[in-house]
């Protein structure tokens, strides 16, 4: 290896920061009382050296001839004493907090663990990690964006299409075998040709931080393929990448901007509450060798043990302004650098805890509302943890877009045939008023999903009642038990055609719900080819055909009707509105925005709310009603359309309502058929007219504006 000297170098910027001519080092710790700078041949020979200065809590130093593709860690000096929660050990090669890539496995050999086996509370081991730990590379900040711009989606015109970046390409017949599940593979042409035809309008990435497999699955011979134990929060995961090493970042860069030339944000499910490090028993890789008191939430009277919000062993600590600072800085580097548009964040709650309780203006929301940069891009919170009063449906502040587990939990049962569920399905179907509208947020608030990574897709949410999780090793206890599925008479697969029938038109109603509710439409990848997996609703180790995209069993009718819905959703605003339904005429219109009536044709009254039988509605939209200006300041219009929503297990006649919007009406959907009406061949009805609805199908009509 070359000889190496290090300059005193700056404090700012944190990470490795080459600069054309060398790099400069700096990293946090406050109770670090030297630390070493590894460089890491490729054979790994490692050169130690100290660093020479530091600012405060900052140790930094400056690498002359230092060049991307350098590979390096950290070695800490300082005290070992867990009773005091302190775990520095120089025998284990940390891992840069601000690592730009990483290359290496992690192989869980004991070396890996800040203490000897059998004896956690005694003295540090002294064996050495480095063979058996990822390395940070240095990377170069170059890149030729050429004209990128960020796509700008406005919030009521997204559609969202969350998507794992392996699974969606593994199985692709048309992606060269040398990028599938890779960045270059989610970038290929035929891939991007499927989401423009199929109208989404962002992708939501299960996370891209690098991240590591748990111990315990790679006992069993499985890995974490969700990904949501990250170790580097600015690092692509190289798993991903076609080509290892620093290239990661240029190929993710690559994604990024062919996905905006097709018009498609990319949004970053992100992880920012927990790291790979676990609990007290956990490896020590990063954080909690550099300043474990500093960057973990720990047990008060016990600093040897670690709050735990996530079910994963430990919280990073919101309280300490450098824990904040990494996750700001990671954040602006996504999009300043990485130019993604947005962010969803795991179990969001966890991040908005300052002492115990969720503080809804805790200071991390603070930051965010502050920062000219991040508080520009779209924020969706998971808006709960597992902690005591972790669930925050609805409460997180304006800006801030939200998961609402209550449409999906509303959605499912009104469709599996549950009673007293039309009032909650009336307001879900609305935007979730309830929820939102207090603070002047919009429908937009509530992100809307009946189906997601964790559970069953929507295949499976038709055809399983019960979960089937054998194949992940945990005896089938994992997993939620809260599924609100139904089988319609068969465990599994089946031959019947009646099922099978009833399940496809199943699956095309709760597509259509999602897709013409208000709100930000989430739409599960896979979900629009009839995925399955066989049952398994907690697929997080499943990194194989279970959970990768299988192409070529394609349903090709479900596919193309969800094109269509998708469609009609983005050619009439009256779908997409940017406020709530105020239930009273706008404008000196004689009629409301919104009118619930009951299958008869009659406003629905307390008595017909209230019902718990009642599985049926109508629901007319007033494309008059739009309460809206366009850019330009005119107001909005669009056609009406008048939904017919039959959940019951038996058709029913409904009769268009005496009064209205006048005729004629035209079917343009019915969900016992595999497509969309064509202009062509219309079904028209008349105000007071009688249509027959199958069992638990829509039929929507719309009357054109003149």
């Amino acid at each position: 290896m070359t000889d190496h000297v290090l300059w005193p170098g700056d404090p700012y910027p944190l990470g490795a920061t080459h600069d054309g001519l060398g790099t400069n080092f700096a990293v946090v710790s406050d109770v670090a009382e030297r630390i070493e700078l590894c460089l890491i041949d490729d054979d790994g020979t490692e050169t130690r050296l100290e660093m020479p200065e530091a600012t405060g809590s900052i140790w930094h130093g400056y690498a002359p001839e230092v060049m991307p593709g350098q590979r390096y860690g950290f070695r800490v000096h300082g005290p070992y004493d867990p009773d005091r929660g302190l775990r520095c050990n120089p025998h284990k090669l940390l891992l840069d907090p601000y690592a730009t890539a990483t290359t290496g496995r992690l192989d869980w050999d004991e070396a890996v663990f800040g203490y000897r086996f059998g004896d956690p509370d005694g003295e540090m081991s002294e064996l050495d990690s480095a063979p058996h730990v990822p390395q940070a590379v240095v990377t170069a900040p170059f890149y030729d964006w050429g004209n990128d711009r960020h796509p700008r989606v406005p919030w009521h015109e997204t559609v969202i299409y969350e998507t794992h970046v392996k699974g969606l390409t593994m199985r692709h017949p048309d992606v060269p075998e040398h990028l599938r599940g890779t960045y270059s593979g989610l970038a290929h042409p035929a891939v991007i040709e499927h989401l423009k035809q199929l109208g989404v309008t962002a992708v939501e990435l299960l996370p891209v931080h690098q991240h590591v497999s748990e111990h315990h699955l790679v006992e069993r011979g499985l890995s974490d393929y969700w990904g949501y134990n990250s170790i580097a929060y600015f690092a692509p995961h190289d798993g991903y990448a076609s080509v290892p090493g620093e290239r990661v970042v240029t190929e993710f860069k690559h994604m990024v901007r062919t996905l905006h030339e097709a018009g498609i944000e990319v949004i970053l499910d992100v992880v920012y509450n927990h790291t790979a490090e676990g609990n007290n028993l956990g490896p020590t890789l990063s954080l909690k060798g550099f300043d474990n008191p500093g960057y973990y939430r720990l047990v008060d009277d016990d600093p040897r043990h670690y709050m735990d919000y996530t079910g994963t062993g430990n919280s990073l600590n919101m309280r300490d302004p450098f824990v904040l600072q990494l996750i700001m800085d990671s954040l602006r580097y996504w999009v300043n650098e990485m130019h993604v548009d947005g962010f969803r964040f795991d179990l969001a709650s966890t991040l908005a805890r300052e002492l115990h309780d969720v503080d809804r203006l805790s200071t991390f929301f603070e930051v965010i509302q502050q920062d000219p940069v991040i508080s520009r891009v779209k924020l969706i919170a998971e808006p709960w943890d597992v902690g005591e009063g972790g669930y925050q449906v609805g409460n997180f502040p304006p800006g801030w877009s939200e998961w609402n587990g209550k449409y999906r939990d509303t959605v499912r049962d009104f469709w599996r045939g549950a009673d007293a569920t039309l009032p909650e399905f009336a307001s879900r179907f609305t935007g979730s008023s309830d929820l939102y509208q207090s603070d002047r947020r919009h429908p937009h608030a509530s992100v809307n999903f009946i189906t997601a990574h964790d559970g069953f897709t929507l295949r499976d949410l038709v055809t399983y009642e019960d979960k089937h999780n054998e194949a992940n090793g945990e005896d089938n206890e994992d997993g939620t038990d809260d599924n609100r599925s139904c089988n319609h008479g068969v465990e599994g697969e089946t031959d019947d055609p009646e099922i099978n029938a009833l399940r496809a038109r199943q699956q095309r109603n709760m597509l259509t719900t999602l897709l013409l509710s208000q709100g930000v439409p989430m739409l599960l990848g896979g979900d629009e080819l009839g995925r399955t997996q066989r049952g398994n609703n907690n697929a997080y180790c499943q990194d194989n055909e279970l959970s990768w995209f299988e192409w070529e069993k394609a349903d090709q009718e479900l596919l193309a009707f969800t094109r269509q819905v998708i469609e009609l959703r983005r050619a009439h605003p009256v779908f997409r509105r940017r406020r709530f339904f105020e239930g009273r005429p706008v404008r000196g219109e004689r009629f409301r925005d919104i009118a619930w009536l009951t299958p008869q044709g009659e406003e629905m009254d307390d008595e017909a709310w209230e019902s718990d039988f009642a599985k049926s509605l109508q629901v007319l939209l007033n494309g008059e009603g739009l309460a809206s200006r366009d850019a330009w300041g005119q107001w909005l219009s669009d056609d009406s359309f008048l939904l017919l929503i039959n959940a019951h297990e038996e058709p029913l006649t409904f009769r268009l309502p005496e009064k209205g919007p006048a005729g004629p009406w035209t079917v343009v959907l019915d969900t016992t058929e595999e497509r969309l009406r064509e202009a062509g061949e219309p079904e028209q009805l008349q105000l007071g007219d009688d249509r027959e609805v199958a069992d638990r199908a829509i039929v929507l009509l719309r009357r054109e504006e003149s």
